[in-house]
């Protein structure tokens, strides 16, 4: 008996054991498919996974379903953005409801490490709503329901990040390492939801006020949920924010998907200083459980009303301070006598009804007074402003009443004195009389170090002028990294910026001695290693019109040094712009015109840049750029001096450096006077015609044409000559250094050495027994194929392909060269023509003389071969006029 009951449950055990294994095999490609049908069938988005976990022992005996890799991204007018991504959403779900294909009971959720980017445009449009239109209405035939039912008992969401930008509103909030669950009946119409949340950082602004700067926020709360009416009701909550300890009560209801109504107030029932101080994140970093402390504060908030995309609710914050002090133990001065009044009111929700006042904030350091205060109003119709700030302030004493961060040091002097009243209209329409703006803030002997800046930032002198009409920067002088720099400037709506977040208008002159950039990018082996790379590219801000004369002595960068540097640079519209940025450059002179730009993606950003190089080193300009290496890699086997012409367009990776697949432009290089030397397959040629002159080639006066795109560099068919010797060379390579070049050479067989006249010899031979007659005559043709890599060429002599069929591929090249730039263009055909001209008649006389259609190699006349009639001479003369005239056809098409 006992051996059957064994053997029973060892058979239930393998068959639970093989379905364990089979189910998740059977029902994942089902699964799969029901996920992205459903979600197909509800979003306006691009929605993408890696993969669907399936296991049936994760949540046994339910199914566990993961989706992985989750992202949703917005299509316009939000293209691009990623509004959700998710490492894994892990669900429960009844088996035997997926068996049965009817409806898909789900029972719990994990969400692990969420990404939401939730943005509002200045059109009052959001990222997230992106589910389609209900069409229950509009077809009622249609009884069909989704297939999921909810049998949740508890959700889970771990280190999630959520941002929310408000750009209509002004308005920011960002959430890191938030951590929430929910425990609950969710199929009941009422019942009560127990929720835990707490987040590391909290940060809140409106317009430009941080009201919660990456504050540390617990939440424990109970809220009734009623489904039928889509309200959520807190009776009492608790929470935290950092040290200030609140309760929170009242209601939330979901009207529809865009529009909420609250009721929801807040207040802290018994505070202390010590608690609101712990709001300022430096204070509340270091040590602040032994920091002595006195005096008495309170707070409290209320948010009421309807929120919707057009409207807001009511709000309003009181904040006071009363005698408040704090002191470090081991510091030896107190900061006291704080003195905060601070209240924010808005009665009805229209934002431009919104009144910012501080009648006064006042605190005391080594008995040195410092006073503000602030009102704002109307401030979306016209701001008002009335505010001031008074105080002096030594830098170096603030070391006795607040402790720094290790490795940090600060010293100088701030003096300020500024006021300022009245409506910003006035200062946008240039009625300065009826906008009253007067002060000044004095820095001398400024010295901030740190561990990110451990050579110092230096600030001999900084005076600013404050008026109506703007900020004056009367002088400005410093150092940084090794840089000694002047400037001098104004900005013309340091107020409007400051208030209302409007582009800061300004103009500045700068003047360095010497820059190292490799100091200022962080960029040198000795304080970098391999894996330190940025985390994204600089971001232009948007609120930025300033413009930046500048001049500097010297600039290094990399292996680049420039001296008598001057341009001009303009940050715009999400863009820095350089304008006729000149100087002095391996041993001859440039000019560059270009842009960066983060407007369109600040991942990828945009740049275009155009130079003008002239008389330049070519071994310098390849060491020093990555770029002239990919465009132009046979310029390490170049020795003399270039003047070169290039526009580029294209786009920067995370790493700041080129995507070579975006770029696209074209260029001109004239080697002045140099040699060809080292080059591979120019050396592997040379000995194999036994001709030394190839291995030193001398390049005078050379010009040619290039373009690139899609990751290729074309270049013009151009003309060498040299000891009697003339080649017409042209084709493309890649940014995989990759050759695909076409010589045509006509060598006098007077320079060729016995080796290389056994080769000809051989050639002719062969052409001979495959039925081409062909004389060996004192000047010989070649068709030489390149190919390979710039490394590792590789070439070959084409025994098939006639000298005619040659120029007509050179023809093609030049050909697809012809961009927008019509005078270089000109240029480049009148080059080119004239080359393929003289060889095409070159050719054609040889044609004449022997009588062939595809000839290989050729010579002077042989009296002793009259088979040839003068009428095929003069037809195959027309015909290298025709190929003449069809390559300037083709020229004329693409200029038209």
């Amino acid at each position: 008996m006992l051996k059957k009951i064994l053997k029973v449950t060892g058979i239930l055990l393998l068959v639970l054991l093989v379905a364990a294994i089979a189910i998740p095999f059977l029902f994942k490609g089902k699964i799969m498919s029901i996920v992205k049908t459903e979600l197909n069938k509800q979003l306006e988005a691009d929605v993408d996974f890696k993969d669907v976990d399936i296991s049936l022992i994760r949540h046994f005996p339910r199914l566990a379903v993961a989706l992985e890799d989750l992202q949703v991204v917005n299509r316009a007018p939000f293209q691009g953005d990623t509004l959700i991504s998710v490492k894994k959403i892990d669900v429960a779900l009844n088996l035997m409801s997926v068996i049965k294909g009817e409806t898909y009971d789900i029972y719990n959720i994990n969400i692990e490490a969420p990404r939401i980017h939730a943005i509002i445009n200045k059109d009052g449009k959001a990222n997230w709503d992106i589910t389609k239109p209900d069409t229950a209405q509009a077809n009622p035939a249609d009884t069909a329901a989704t297939k999921f039912a909810m049998r949740l008992q508890q959700y889970k969401i771990e280190d999630a990040y959520i941002e929310y930008t408000d750009r209509e509103g002004d308005m920011g909030l960002v959430i890191e390492n938030l951590n929430h669950s929910g425990k609950g009946d969710f199929t009941q119409d009422l019942f009560t939801l127990n929720t835990t949340t707490e987040a590391a950082a909290v940060t809140f602004r409106y317009g430009l006020i941080p009201y919660l700067l990456r504050t540390h926020t617990k939440m424990d709360a109970d809220i009734k949920v009623d489904n039928k009416t889509s309200t959520y009701t807190i009776q009492q909550a608790k929470a935290s924010l950092n040290n200030l300890q609140l309760t929170a009560q009242g209601s939330f209801t979901l009207v529809n998907d865009s529009t909420y109504g609250m009721d929801l107030s807040m207040k802290a029932p018994s505070i202390q200083f010590k608690d609101i101080l712990s709001l300022v994140p430096a204070i509340f970093m270091k040590d602040f459980d032994k920091i002595k402390t006195s005096g008495t504060a309170s707070f409290d908030a209320y948010v009421k009303g309807t929120y919707s995309a057009s409207q807001m609710p009511a709000f309003g914050l009181n904040l006071n301070v009363k005698d408040g002090y704090f002191q470090y133990p081991d510091l030896p001065k107190p900061v006291k006598n704080i003195q905060i009044a601070l209240k924010v009111n808005n009665p009805d929700g229209v934002p431009d009804h919104t009144i910012v006042d501080m009648p006064s904030a006042h605190l005391d350091m080594d008995n040195t007074p410092l006073d503000l205060r602030l009102l704002v109003k109307t401030p979306v119709s016209d701001m008002y402003v009335d505010g001031a700030a008074k105080g002096s302030l030594d830098l170096s004493k603030v070391t006795e009443f607040v402790k720094l961060d290790q490795g940090t040091a600060i010293s100088g002097i701030v003096d300020a004195d500024v006021s300022a009243k009245g409506n910003m209209s006035a200062i946008e329409k240039q009625q300065y009389d009826r906008f009253y703006a007067a002060g000044t803030i004095l820095v001398t002997n400024l010295l901030y170090r740190s561990k990110d800046y451990p050579d110092g930032v230096k600030v001999n002198t900084l005076s600013m002028k404050f008026n109506p009409k703007n900020v004056t920067v009367e002088s400005f002088d410093g150092q940084y990294m090794g840089t000694n720099f002047k400037a001098n400037g104004a900005v013309n709506n340091m107020l409007a910026y400051a208030f209302k977040n409007e582009p800061l208008d300004g103009n500045l002159t700068v003047k360095a001695d010497q820059i190292d950039l490799d100091k200022w990018m962080g960029t040198e082996t000795s304080t970098t290693t391999a894996t330190d790379t940025p985390a994204a590219p600089f971001a232009v801000p948007a609120n930025l019109n300033l413009s930046l004369n500048a001049a500097a002595d010297k600039v290094h960068y990399d292996k680049l040094d420039l001296t008598n540097v001057t341009g001009a640079l303009l940050v715009k519209d999400q863009t820095v712009t350089m304008q006729q940025v000149k100087a002095n450059a391996m041993q001859g002179t440039m000019e560059v015109n270009g842009s960066y730009s983060t407007k369109t993606n600040p991942n990828t950003p945009d740049i275009s840049m155009a130079y003008n190089v002239q008389q330049i080193d070519i071994q310098q300009a390849f060491k020093s750029f990555n770029t002239v290496q990919k465009l132009m890699p046979i310029a390490q086997f170049i020795g003399g001096k270039v003047t070169s012409q290039l526009s580029l367009k294209g786009q920067l990776g995370k790493d700041m450096m080129p995507v070579l697949s975006s770029l696209n432009g074209d260029g001109n290089l004239l080697v002045l006077e140099g040699a060809l030397q080292k080059f591979g397959v120019v050396d592997q040629l040379a000995n194999t015609l036994n001709v030394t002159a190839l291995k030193n080639l001398s390049l005078k006066d050379l010009k040619t044409y290039f373009s690139f795109e899609n990751g290729r560099v074309k270049i013009s068919p151009f003309t060498v000559n040299f000891n009697g010797m003339h080649m017409v060379i042209g084709g493309s390579h890649g940014f995989d250094q990759s050759l695909d070049y076409t010589m045509l050479m006509t060598l006098p067989r007077s320079v060729i050495g016995k080796q290389g006249d056994a080769l000809i010899t051989s050639l002719a031979t062969q052409a001979s027994n495959k039925g081409i007659p062909v004389n060996v005559s004192d000047s010989i043709h070649l068709n030489v194929l390149l190919g390979g890599n710039i490394l590792k060429p590789t070439y070959k002599t084409n025994l098939q392909e006639t000298a005619g069929n040659t120029m007509n591929n050179l023809k093609d090249q030049a050909a697809t060269l012809v961009k927008n730039k019509v005078d270089t263009v000109k240029t480049a055909i009148k080059d080119t023509l004239q080359s393929v001209k003289n060889q095409a008649v070159a050719t054609v006389k040889e044609a004449a003389k022997e009588e062939l259609k595809k000839q290989l190699l050729g010579g002077k006349k042989d009296t002793t071969n009259t088979t040839t009639p003068s009428n095929k001479a003069e037809e195959l003369k027309n015909a290298g006029k025709e190929a003449v005239k069809g390559i300037g056809n083709i020229f004329k098409k693409k200029n038209n």
